[in-house]
């Protein structure tokens, strides 16, 4: 308990600074604004935004892009409850009852608890992060190359997770993530690969032309082809955003319900935030004495699941930090900003830079307060922010776009690259292909590499080494059952329905 504060004591001396804190600031502030937009999402922003981090110490520039994706949690259930649409993804399960709390003349209290709801949980949340963290990264400290070969497949298998549809065009996406992070020159033999004469590459694919492309411009290129319309509950001023004694009073258990199950749904590979809600909206659902009324406009309703996703964004940094494995695509992003800043995220993390690892844990305690200031006062800027016509803001990302992939070398060739990389993210969006495990896929690609070749190296070709040791195998199993386990799962369902079917008859 000693370490615990004086761990804290560090963090906080770190993510306190006034530089800190400005960024901190700047990234939550940024995060709510691209939550309330619907149509942009916090990867795409995280992907334009990395290049303005270049000249930022790592700990500033990782407390920054941390802060847009948990602050995008908060923005998003502006758009859910004020006009059906939400923001984000994790906030789909809000515009049930908190859509229906605005059509009653309940707007107010809606935001309200929705915002007092994410302090909660995110406070929770980051308490819950500072406690896990030590343990799991002083466990992982004990790996070798094998171990970390095996946890590199671990990672690679749950990317398919992070895919919403086929798991086979997700393992597609892997293998071709995989080939992309090849190019260049081989790191033993120094032979090119993939080069195509161009020297440009001979470094490998530059990460920021193909998240900006990706996400960035693929982005812009699909929102365009729709219209998004919708119908502001409240024209005027939103009143009375301060929730009741009643509405604390039915909804503080639900708050600290949301907070623990999405902490613990935000470990898991692929979806956390979404998972988090709907687990936190089932469970509320099946505890209350009058289920029948949820979709009706119940503040538990908005509590519960507003509680969880804000919980889960933090919960998903346990991975991150500890272990260096992103259980999502922002997460993914995070990786490489930190690899660009010269930080390897993993184990290591916490003793060779002990200032980063427990700055990012601590400043999260101040994003979250300084979201609770910005939601609550601000949120009638928001609702008129929601009428930015789309003809203006998506060639302003487009720009930010080709001057962030121009930046990084002021080369030509980047820009190119990033466009291609739009078009290519675009046709993939349009047949149901996913960015997210591509992009995961290419950031551990080449750590895998290394690891595997090491491995290899001390066990003179020997593959039984990832079988002989304990966690190696564990690892081994688990990506196995991840992959076998899945699709398995409706083959049984059909196999007992049809067997109950005959045996009612």
């Amino acid at each position: 308990m000693v370490d615990l504060f004086n761990n804290l004591y560090l963090g906080f001396s770190v993510s306190l600074s006034l530089t800190n804190v400005f960024f901190c600031f700047v990234g939550v502030f940024v995060g709510t604004l691209i939550g309330v937009l619907p149509g942009i999402g916090p990867t795409a922003t995280v992907a334009i935004l990395i290049p303005s981090t270049f000249h930022l110490p790592p700990v500033t520039a990782v407390i920054m892009l941390a802060g847009i994706y948990y602050g995008a949690q908060y923005g998003g259930s502006t758009t859910t409850i004020l006009l059906n649409i939400p923001g984000e993804v994790s906030s789909v399960i809000t515009s049930l009852d908190g859509y229906q709390m605005a059509l009653q003349g309940r707007a107010g209290p809606a935001l309200g608890i929705a915002a007092f709801g994410s302090f909660i949980a995110g406070t929770i949340a980051t308490f819950g992060l500072a406690i896990v963290a030590p343990p799991l990264a002083n466990m992982a400290l004990k790996f070798g190359a094998p171990e970390y070969t095996t946890l590199m497949v671990l990672g690679l298998v749950t990317a398919t997770f992070l895919a919403q549809r086929s798991m086979f065009k997700a393992l597609a996406m892997v293998v071709l993530g995989l080939i992309l992070g090849t190019f260049g020159r081989d790191t033993v033999t120094g032979f090119p690969r993939f080069t195509f004469g161009f020297f440009e590459i001979e470094d490998g694919l530059g990460f920021i032309p193909l998240i900006m492309g990706l996400f960035g411009i693929s982005e812009v290129l699909l929102n365009v082809e729709e219209i998004i319309k919708g119908e502001i509950i409240s024209k005027g001023k939103i009143a009375g955003v301060l929730p009741s004694f009643e509405d604390w009073k039915r909804s503080i258990s639900p708050i600290l319900r949301g907070s623990v199950v999405g902490f613990i749904l935000g470990v898991l590979p692929g979806g956390g935030a979404l998972l988090g809600s709907l687990a936190s909206y089932t469970m509320e659902k099946k505890i209350s004495r009058t289920p029948d009324k949820f979709g009706t406009g119940m503040i538990e309703g908005v509590a519960g699941p507003e509680s969880a996703n804000n919980s889960a964004s933090q919960g998903a940094f346990v991975p991150l930090l500890c272990l260096g494995i992103p259980c999502n695509a922002v997460m993914a992003l995070l990786v490489g900003a930190l690899m660009i800043h010269g930080v390897q995220p993993g184990p290591l993390t916490m003793t060779k830079n002990p200032d980063l690892f427990w700055g990012i844990i601590t400043s999260m305690y101040a994003g979250n307060a300084i979201l609770l200031v910005l939601n609550l006062p601000l949120i009638a800027i928001w609702v008129k922010l929601l009428k930015i016509p789309y003809g203006i803001l998506y060639p302003l990302i487009l720009l930010f776009c080709i001057i962030g992939a121009f930046s990084l070398n002021n080369s030509i060739f980047e820009i190119y690259l990033t466009i291609f990389f739009g078009v290519v993210g675009y046709i993939m969006r349009k047949v149901d292909y996913e960015a997210a495990p591509l992009v995961l896929a290419f950031v551990l690609g080449p750590m895998f590499e290394d690891s595997l070749k090491q491995a290899l190296l001390i066990s003179r070709g020997d593959l039984m080494v990832f079988f002989n040791r304990p966690l190696s195998l564990i690892f081994l199993l688990a990506a196995s059952a991840l992959i076998v386990v899945p699709p398995m799962i409706p083959i049984c369902k059909k196999v007992v329905r049809r067997s109950m079917e005959s045996g009612g008859r």
